[in-house]
């Protein structure tokens, strides 16, 4: 790879290799590190430059670490049907190549285009248009079923007459729970079912683990150095580079919400401080009020806190719009940013009207299995009205921005919206998308 396009064959260089026993796969990544299985000894040396530069272009292009961002944005990814359309973005970028061999049966952009979703086009065309994460929505037309469980041929019973602990899963409300009637499976609609005869010879070399996915600050700085590797080496490469073009899936470096939300609330709930004519300053202080052996300074005041404790206002619009997979990512973020605040927390939960509101001690913020109960419209006045009750310093509403506000506060508000409302236009305040 170096001595056929040095500066994109040296990406190489940027990722750890290893040898494991055992494995039938010849190669296959983590996105950390390249493994080698003992297959991959087998094959010639054209066909092993051409399994690595495959493996390379994954680990350079982040895919499995999109797999879980992709993942934890819509809760089920098929990794089957991701790694076969980052197969072919990877196969077609490389597909230029005579000094290299892809495997016969290998996935290229354009088949897959065309087999699923009916488009024929050039494949630099294709490389410049469709991204890892765009592709897979497109082809990701799988429907949910539902089937009931059986137990001893009834549902509900455990076979041996006894119902004790079928009654045991009751809720309150006498319902037997929906997780024991039925078990929620997704079956291939056309277009998965087409991509999966596609790639149904090819191996699955995504394997994300553990390690894969980072801090949400390491996240973006290691997309943002990806990007920059690969643009350089293309560059450098010129006509003999391996990446038939740049393609649009090229990593890109975005600020994760994570670290805006945390920025935006340690300046909201940072402590505020006003002048003190009862205390002096501590330069006063030091120079024990005199300049000079016989002149005194002015007195000059102190500052004071305004707010021992400061207090965060969450909201949340429980009309039933937002994704519990989302809910459950903000609960843990807002629990360990008031932990590390030592912020006070006032807990509003409504729909068109207030549903419940609970407070929480400064690093004492667990919300656990609270339940956010709602169902209604949406109408953000009676909740932003509560919210002033409690006079917070600082506002987080969690929403997707469809209602009303007749009200506005004097206090910061941040409104957080998933990443399909992002356009959405706030009545005030600042918009955050949860990506």
């Amino acid at each position: 790879m170096v001595e056929y396009a040095p500066s994109t064959g040296s990406l190489a260089l940027w990722i750890r290799h290893q040898d494991v026993d055992g494995q039938s796969a010849a190669a296959f990544t983590d996105g950390l590190t390249i493994c080698y299985g003992n297959a991959f000894d087998a094959l010639s040396l054209t066909e092993q430059v051409g399994l690595l530069a495959h493996e390379v272009l994954h680990v350079a292009l982040r895919h499995p670490q999109r797999y879980l961002g992709l993942q934890a944005l819509l809760g089920d990814v098929d990794l089957a049907l991701f790694n076969w359309c980052a197969d072919a973005i990877v196969n077609s970028a490389l597909g230029h190549l005579s000094w290299m061999r892809l495997p016969a049966n290998a996935v290229h952009l354009d088949q897959l285009l065309s087999a699923a979703l009916s488009i024929d086009q050039p494949v630099d065309k294709s490389l410049l248009e469709w991204d890892v994460e765009r592709l897979y929505r497109s082809i990701d037309d799988r429907r949910t079923t539902a089937a009931a469980n059986r137990r001893g041929g009834r549902r509900g019973d455990d076979g041996d007459g006894n119902d004790a602990q079928s009654a045991s899963r009751r809720d309150g409300g006498g319902r037997e729970r929906a997780a024991d009637a039925r078990t929620v499976t997704r079956g291939d609609g056309d277009r998965a079912a087409r991509v999966r005869a596609l790639g149904a010879r090819t191996a699955i070399d995504l394997r994300p683990g553990p390690a894969t996915r980072g801090q949400p600050e390491q996240e973006a700085e290691q997309a943002r150095e990806w990007a920059e590797r690969l643009t350089r080496g293309h560059a450098g490469d010129g006509e003999y580079s391996m990446l038939r073009t740049l393609v649009a899936d090229l990593p890109r470096s975005r600020i994760p919400w994570e670290q805006v939300l945390r920025a935006q609330l340690a300046r909201g709930l940072a402590p505020k401080r006003s002048l003190s004519w009862s205390r002096p300053s501590r330069s006063w202080l030091a120079n024990q009020g005199r300049r000079g052996e016989h002149r005194r300074m002015p007195w000059e005041p102190g500052y004071t806190s305004i707010t021992a404790v400061p207090r965060l206002a969450l909201i949340v619009d429980a009309s039933g719009s937002i994704e519990p997979a989302l809910l459950a990512r903000f609960r843990r973020e807002i629990e360990a940013i008031a932990r590390r605040s030592e912020a006070g927390m006032v807990l509003i939960v409504g729909d068109d009207r207030v549903r419940e509101v609970r407070t929480f001690a400064p690093g004492h913020v667990e919300l656990g299995t609270f339940g956010f109960n709602g169902g209604g419209g949406t109408d953000f006045t009676p909740l932003l009205e509560e919210a002033d009750r409690h006079r917070p310093d600082f506002t987080v509403v969690l929403t997707d921005l469809d209602g009303p506000a007749r009200v506005r506060p004097r206090w910061p508000v941040l409104w957080a919206v998933p990443e399909s409302r992002r356009h959405a236009i706030a009545p005030f305040g600042r918009t955050l998308a949860l990506v």
